[in-house]
């Protein structure tokens, strides 16, 4: 299900210069606001997990998750050139797979690692903030690079649409509309945080279960079925 090939030339896609520093530039402004926010109010949990939590977990991971995840195979089928790739002898499964697991690394690498770092930066990881908002964004990245993983192999526009959804769903309608709380990965990563805090600085409107379910079964459904789409992208091709 993984091939070595697919995903030297994924991360070798991914982590391009102009790529690269559009990925670095966000992570880079949420360590900088942190050790300002720090040198201004002090050591702070409630200013902390409100940073982590609008900040990091409410725009920074999904942005992050649009690039990695519609970077992963939108190009390619953009410039045609993954026609190159579907006429190897690998399964179009394993293509998408691998595709996601580099997503996936990415994410994780340009979301957690920083969200973290600013939670020790601004708290000391008192109340487990820290600890609590980064597992939130590893558990996200997951959902969010398969989510946009599929949005790149249905749609031309899937940068568009994965911004559109990252910042008018996830960081508005996500954080403020009640209704629209129970359908936002933002939230089911946030009742993995809750339940590793363990306190009321991080809270979430979807119970631990709930949240649990639709992060696999979303994530599980958004990987077959841009499978699928790529399997039907051949047959096209070929016909």
């Amino acid at each position: 299900m993984y091939d070595p090939t697919v995903a030297r030339l994924t991360y070798r896609a991914l982590l391009g210069r102009r790529r690269a520093l559009i990925l670095g530039a966000l992570p880079l402004l949420l360590i900088v606001i942190s050790v300002v926010v720090r040198a201004l109010a002090g050591a702070d949990d409630q200013t902390a997990a409100d940073l982590l939590g609008g900040l990091a977990l409410a725009t920074m991971v999904p942005l992050i998750g649009v690039i990695a995840g519609t970077g992963a195979i939108g190009p390619e089928i953009d410039d045609g050139s993954v026609v190159y790739l579907l006429s190897k002898p690998i399964k179009r499964p394993t293509i998408i797979f691998t595709k996601l697991i580099v997503a996936i690394a990415v994410t994780m690498v340009f979301s957690a690692l920083p969200t973290l770092i600013a939670g020790f930066i601004l708290n000391g990881n008192g109340q487990q903030i820290a600890v609590a908002y980064t597992v939130a964004a590893l558990v996200a990245s997951i959902t969010y690079a398969a989510l946009f993983l599929l949005l790149g192999t249905v749609s031309r526009h899937a940068v568009v649409f994965g911004l559109v959804y990252a910042l008018v769903w996830e960081a508005l309608f996500g954080s403020l509309v009640p209704g629209a709380r129970t359908l936002s990965v933002q939230q089911w990563s946030l009742a993995v945080a809750h339940k590793v805090t363990g306190g009321d600085l991080v809270t979430s409107d979807v119970s631990l279960t709930t949240a649990t379910v639709l992060l696999i079964v979303v994530t599980v459904l958004a990987t077959w079925y841009a499978g699928q789409k790529l399997r039907s992208l051949t047959l096209a091709g070929e016909e």
